[in-house]
């Protein structure tokens, strides 16, 4: 995890924030590079979830909602962690984390009466002294009791910071679709089953962030808010399970092997859930979610059809009945898939003493690293440069040798390089190099674009 923290940092794929200011602790900028590579996933997934599908829309809702949409959700009143302090290190926990790394890393059995942060906060406080459980900081097993601390981050609209003025930023994009619900049926003349898209950002504040991007205090979720009549709810499920293991792999170009579908257990389901379950990967410090699944049953139109006293049930006029539809929420997080790609793309070639990111094409950040061989022939590389990035994101080098500029690309993850020669060039040719391979091949200025675009598929 460390190398590939480093190589992020150092090739520009993720930085600290704030960083000429000392860093705040868990906080990172997308750069150049990572900011491309998010881009590609998350247009990818627009295009195979939105654009390529007749029953699923696209919207985008404000950050900031009527402070009554997260009290009607149940957020809160129950979006809460418990948290306990080391009484010898003065250092903060998630008591539910610290079992569950004991229970992942020993042979310690969890007691019957355990269900994560579900726990109540009595029997969480006697199963750590049950289990003799050690903070990770001092090793020592002595803790405070068990509080229970809201995520939810708080602002203030107005002139005044007083509870009248009191909002939050959202914890989650998916209440956004439910409240405009009524109004996406209405507008669009959608028939069930359909669903409603969104790409944001969310906050929460979370105690024990960590795993260089993997848990941040405010990061990109990528959901879908699928609407069904109930009774289909159980097959739209296994549709959307087949769906994200054929985003993960086929499109971000994920290894099968590393990914893992668990079901979260009754006793730890979300109070909204009927049914859930994870999509995991297997990062270099474990297992690690990228998605919730999770059949929301009817809970939350429910909810806000009570309190907002709106109807938001769903007209079928080939039965001619009203009803709340069903939910089904595949629901990723941006961030993580980021992660997972850059891990799964990390590779050392011993053979030949580099290290490379071998990002699918589709994803990676620059497709085409244009080079002159040497500088003084640098305008007829840009000549070349100017006729790929019509169709491609490109990137134009002249500094260093032809070698230290390759490995730089590989550590990039560029999946194509072109060289320019003068004589290759009056010839009307050009090199390009095959990131994975290193084989080179020579091809035609006149054919280029049309050749790259065939290896990218």
């Amino acid at each position: 995890m460390k190398d590939i923290v480093n190589l992020s940092q150092n090739r520009g794929f993720v930085y600290q924030w704030s960083e000429i200011y000392g860093w705040l602790a868990n906080s990172w900028d997308y750069g150049p590079y990572g900011s491309l590579l998010k881009e590609n996933i998350k247009n990818l997934w627009l295009k195979e979830f939105v654009q390529k599908r007749t029953d699923n829309m696209l919207i985008d809702c404000s950050l900031i909602m009527n402070p009554k949409v997260w009290e009607a959700s149940g957020h809160v009143g129950g979006f809460a962690d418990p948290l306990t302090d080391c009484r010898e290190c003065n250092t903060r926990h998630r008591a539910d984390k610290l079992v569950d790394n004991l229970l992942e890393t020993t042979d310690a059995v969890a007691p019957a009466n355990y269900a994560g942060d579900k726990t109540d906060s009595a029997e969480l406080d006697q199963i750590l002294v049950d289990l003799k459980v050690e903070c990770p900081s001092c090793k020592k097993s002595s803790f405070t009791p068990i509080k229970k601390f809201n995520l939810m981050l708080k602002t203030f609209l107005g002139v005044t910071d007083d509870s009248a003025s009191q909002a939050y930023l959202r914890p989650e994009t998916a209440q956004g679709q439910f409240v405009d619900f009524a109004n996406v049926a209405r507008s669009s003349r959608r028939k069930l089953p359909f669903g409603i898209a969104q790409v944001g950002k969310s906050f929460r504040n979370e105690i024990t962030p960590g795993n260089f991007i993997f848990r941040t205090r405010e990061f990109e979720q990528m959901e879908i808010e699928y609407f069904v009549t109930p009774g289909e709810d159980d097959a739209a499920f296994a549709h959307w399970k087949a769906e994200s293991l054929r985003f993960f792999t086929d499109i971000v170009g994920l290894k099968e092997e590393n990914l893992r579908f668990s079901p979260i257990q009754k006793e730890e389901l979300p109070h909204y859930s009927k049914e859930a379950w994870d999509y995991d990967y297997k990062y270099p410090f474990g297992w690690g979610e990228i998605e919730t699944l999770a059949n929301r049953t009817d809970y939350d139109l429910s909810a806000h059809m009570e309190a907002s006293k709106q109807n938001l049930s769903y007209f079928d006029a080939v039965n001619n009945k009203k009803f709340l539809p069903y939910v089904i929420e595949p629901a990723m997080g941006l961030g993580r898939i980021v992660l997972a790609a850059l891990c799964d793309a990390y590779t050392v070639d011993e053979e030949n003493n580099r290290t490379y990111l071998k990002l699918d094409p589709k994803v990676a950040p620059i497709k085409v690293w244009v080079l002159p061989v040497v500088k003084k022939i640098g305008h007829l590389a840009k000549e070349v440069y100017a006729q790929l990035s019509e169709d491609f994101v490109c990137e134009y080098d002249e500094v260093s040798t032809i070698g230290k500029r390759y490995a730089r690309m590989d550590e990039i993850g560029v999946p194509f390089c072109i060289s320019i020669d003068s004589t290759n060039y009056d010839e009307g040719n050009v090199t390009v190099r095959f990131r994975d391979s290193m084989k080179q091949e020579v091809v035609a200025l006149t054919e280029l674009n049309d050749f790259i675009r065939k290896h990218l598929k």
